[in-house]
């Protein structure tokens, strides 16, 4: 068997310096807006929020979990399994959740000392105001841990000046980047809990601690185990090309695809944005409600999918399936041409399932998606 060359400068690459892994957690703190300290985790990005609640939920501790998405259903469970009493904010899919509830959730349990929050769930579409509910946690004084994975590069994220205090990314969405890498960031207040937490793992890969008493306290010159080098270098060049482009520039981007497929959307018989409000939407991802009757959703992606096999659409997972799709434009397809693909294709797609009013109501979708996009653009 010849080995196989078609990717040759993959292989073979000179061994990943501490000084190189140190200076890519800089990049990602720069991205951040953080002087915290980052660790760059060795896996997909559930391991490091997994290793955030496990770190600083004590045994017997309260926490509050806002649930917008399938994340912070998930992140409930964790809890739960910590020992934790969880305490449940829970807003309609359809929107984000208010930070009057967050407060109000606060207020009745002054014995909370975490708050879990996802910034934007791509599963559902929509965002959360971050900058609100990191004030209510700080006076409060509990931590706040953030899964930003799905928001950074797509919409501001201000870590510091918003007060979080465990801020975990991926490179997979807006960032264009290898999902098998991922980072936090974590504040002194942060690093104080989870050190007077016994039950915070240790010598496990899910330990923040191991980290920071092998990495980050000897200065970042000796990296405690052989790092995922390809991943590594990967998220650094996708962090690079963000830079390099603008933040303010892929945020705008990002903005501007959201806006432009809720627009196209609206015109499209059968269709309708699954988050009612444009301001509650998440910029990396628009869902969309099938309220047709007789119509799956599955059925309008498929028949999409025949049309025009490339665009980024898929069915939505459990027990919305039957309602909601879902569009994913973030890092490069948050395209003006990719969006504008997208939207002939769910049209096509209506109009080849017999949809009333789908035939013709693609050119108007693409009318009201370009002039979305333009003023988005020149906003």
């Amino acid at each position: 068997m010849t080995a196989n060359t078609e990717h040759p400068s993959l292989l073979d690459l000179p061994p990943l310096s501490a000084e190189h892994f140190a200076a890519v957690e800089d990049k990602i703190a720069s991205l951040l807006r953080t002087r915290c300290d980052v660790v760059a985790m060795q896996g997909e990005a559930l391991l490091p929020l997994e290793a955030c609640i496990r770190s600083a939920a004590p045994r017997g501790s309260t926490a509050l979990n806002v649930v917008t998405g399938p994340y912070g259903e998930t992140f409930g469970g964790w809890l739960r399994d910590c020992g934790a009493e969880v305490v449940t904010v829970t807003a309609p899919f359809t929107g984000a959740v208010g930070v009057d509830e967050v407060a109000r959730a606060l207020r009745e349990h002054p014995e909370i000392g975490l708050v879990s929050l996802v910034h934007a769930e791509a599963a559902t579409g929509n965002t959360n105001p971050v900058a609100e509910i990191g004030a209510v946690v700080r006076e409060h004084g509990a931590l706040l841990m953030l899964d930003a994975v799905a928001s950074v590069g797509a919409e501001p994220l201000l870590t510091d000046a918003w007060g979080v205090d465990l801020c975990v990314i991926g490179g997979q969405k807006a960032l264009a980047g290898p999902a098998g890498v991922s980072a936090v960031s974590v504040s002194e207040r942060a690093w104080e809990r989870i050190a007077a937490n016994e039950q915070a793992p240790r010598r496990s890969y899910l330990s923040l601690l191991d980290w920071k008493e092998r990495w980050l306290d000897g200065g970042r010159t000796a990296l405690p185990h052989a790092p995922a080098q390809l991943e590594m270098l990967a998220l650094e060049q996708a962090i690079d090309r963000v830079m390099a482009e603008g933040l303010d520039a892929s945020i705008a981007r990002h903005r501007a695809a959201s806006a432009a497929l809720r627009a196209g959307a609206r015109e499209l018989p059968g269709l309708a944005p699954y988050v009612v409000r444009d301001q509650d939407a998440a910029p990396a991802a628009t869902t969309l409600r099938v309220p047709a009757e007789g119509v799956d959703a599955r059925e309008v992606v498929a028949a999409a999918l025949k049309a025009e096999a490339g665009v980024p659409l898929q069915a939505a997972a459990g027990p919305l399936a039957a309602e909601m799709l879902r569009v994913n434009h973030y890092g490069q397809a948050a395209d003006r041409a990719v969006v504008l693909d997208s939207l002939r294709a769910l049209a096509t797609g209506l109009e080849t399932l017999g949809v009333a009013g789908a035939h013709g109501a693609g050119n108007q979708a693409l009318d009201a998606a370009g002039a979305a996009w333009d003023g988005t653009v020149a906003a």
